[in-house]
């Protein structure tokens, strides 16, 4: 009989409350590969940046403040990224969950730029358009795939 081996993992988390709750890991690498989390808009405590304004049934009614929780969930993303070496230099893939596209597409385009430093960022990107994330106030998530040698 083989025996299976156990894959070597390193993994990093922001060490929010939510972490250990649903239990996992905000990244983790395998070789060469970093795999991160759908990460999103929160201070260094947990509390959503730019929260959404929400109707009486906890729904969003506002997505204005989709350009500023972007900017903060690449930040997140960033401070992840260095835990293993690596900056969105290394990042192959990217996928954008958002509650709204066209409130999405109106910033995506500008903040990416802006945040990979370059007019055409060298990334395989996905916007994807979903009818819920994990806080009612929260209007993007996003998850990364980097490359470390």
């Amino acid at each position: 009989m083989n025996a299976i081996a156990k894959l070597e993992k390193k993994v990093a988390n922001h060490g929010v409350a939510w972490e250990d709750i649903y239990g996992y890991c905000q990244a983790v690498q395998v070789g060469d590969v970093v795999y991160v989390s759908g990460q999103l808009a929160h201070d260094g405590q947990g509390a959503l940046v730019a929260p959404a304004q929400l109707d009486a049934h906890g729904k969003p009614v506002d997505f204005s403040a989709m350009e500023q929780q972007m900017r903060r969930t690449y930040a997140n993303a960033v401070a992840l990224l260095a835990e293993f070496g690596a900056t969105l230099d290394h990042v192959v893939e990217e996928t954008l969950y958002v509650l709204d596209v066209d409130a999405a597409f109106a910033v995506a385009g500008k903040v990416r730029k802006e945040c990979y430093g370059a007019e055409r960022p060298q990334v395989a990107s996905n916007l994807i358009g979903v009818s819920r994330l994990a806080f009612p106030a929260q209007l993007i998530e996003i998850t990364f795939r980097a490359i470390v040698k």
